[in-house]
C-alpha cells in the first residue's frame, strides 16, 4: 500500500492510493498515522478495505507528511560511501546517529523556511524505514519483521550550525521544516528490493544528487537492529539512512539553498518531492 496524509497543515486526514492513483480517504478506518496505529495490525485490516469504494479526495488537496508525531525522529550521517568521499570523511566503524526534532516534519511539497540566521543551508534527498512494533535487542535477520515501510526524506541541514557552531549535530538538522516527508508511507510489499533504489535530487532543474540505496554502507536491516541494543524503538518512530553524493558543501565553490530555489526529489517507488525555499 502507499499510505498518505491529506488536508490543511495539523488537520490532515489519512488516505491510501487505490489501484488507479486515485487518493482515497481512509478517514472512517483509521483515526490518523501516528504511534498509536501505525503497526501491523492496523496494517493488515487495511488490506482488506475496498479503497475504490472509499470517498476521492482531490487531487489538489495539499498533501502532509505521511507520518504523525513520532515518537522518534532518528538520522544517520555519512552512509553513503560515496557521499563520504566526496566530502574527504572516513569510512565510519559504526553508524553516526543524530536526532532531528520530530517537529521539523512538513509536507513533501511545503515550503522550505531559510531561517533569518542562516548562511548555509544544505540538501540531503534520503530514504526513510518507518517501524512497525516494539524492538529492543533484534538481530539483522529479525529487522525486516519490525520494519513497517518506507518513505523519502529531505534532510535540510543548516552546515554552519552543524559543524561550526560546536556541540552535537541536532541544531543543524532540527531547524522549522528541516524535515520534509513523503508523499507516500510504502509498505514492503510494494518494493522490490529496498537496497537497490535510485535517487535524485534536482534544484531549479539542475541535478545535483544522483544516487542509489546500494551505495549505504550500512543497509536499513543493520541500522535498526544497531539502534535496538541503544534503546528500544516504537510503532511509528522512523529513521532516515543517510544521503548520496552532490550536497551542497561538497563543491567547489560550496553552493546553499537560497531564497525561490526549487527542489525535486526523486526515490525509485516512493514518489516525488516538490519545494520552494522561501524566507521566514
Amino acid at each position: 500500500m502507499k499510505l498518505l496524509r491529506v488536508g490543511e497543515f495539523g488537520k490532515e486526514k489519512p488516505a491510501a492510493l487505490d489501484k488507479n492513483g486515485k487518493i482515497r480517504d481512509l478517514s472512517k478506518h483509521i483515526k490518523d498515522f501516528d504511534h498509536s496505529t501505525l503497526n501491523f495490525s492496523t496494517l493488515e485490516t487495511l488490506k482488506k478495505v475496498n479503497l475504490e469504494t472509499l470517498p476521492e479526495v482531490t487531487s489538489s488537496a495539499r498533501i502532509g507528511s505521511c507520518i504523525a508525531k513520532p515518537g522518534k525522529f532518528l538520522a544517520v550521517g555519512l552512509n553513503y560511501s560515496d557521499h563520504a568521499a566526496e566530502t574527504n570523511a572516513e569510512i565510519p566503524k559504526e553508524p553516526i546517529i543524530f536526532n532531528k526534532a520530530a517537529n521539523c516534519m512538513v509536507g513533501p511539497n511545503d515550503n522550505i523556511i531559510l531561517p533569518k540566521a542562516s548562511k548555509k543551508l544544505d540538501w540531503e534527498i534520503e530514504i526513510a524505514f518507518v517501524v512497525g512494533k516494539n524492538t529492543k535487542y533484534i538481530s539483522e535477520k529479525e529487522a525486516p519483521d519490525h520494519i513497517l515501510g518506507y518513505c523519502m526524506v529531505n534532510d535540510i541541514s543548516e552546515r554552519e550550525w552543524q559543524i561550526e557552531r560546536g556541540g552535537l549535530w541536532d541544531k543543524g538538522k532540527s531547524g522549522d521544516t528541516f524535515g520534509p516527508t513523503g508523499p507516500y508511507l510504502v509498505t514492503k510489499d510494494e518494493l522490490k528490493d529496498v537496497q537497490n533504489l535510485s535517487m535524485s535530487l534536482d534544484i531549479d532543474g539542475k541535478r545535483m544528487q544522483t544516487g542509489n540505496t546500494n551505495k549505504m554502507i550500512f543497509n536499513m536491516n543493520f541500522i535498526l537492529s544497531y539502534l535496538s541494543n541503544f534503546m528500544s524503538l516504537q510503532p511509528g518512530d522512523i529513521v532516515t539512512t543517510g544521503t548520496p553524493p552532490g550536497v551542497g558543501m561538497a563543491m567547489k565553490p560550496a553552493k546553499y539553498l537560497q531564497v525561490g530555489n526549487k527542489l525535486k526529489l526523486n526515490i525509485e517507488g516512493l514518489g516525488e518531492q516538490n519545494s520552494q525555499i522561501v524566507g521566514e
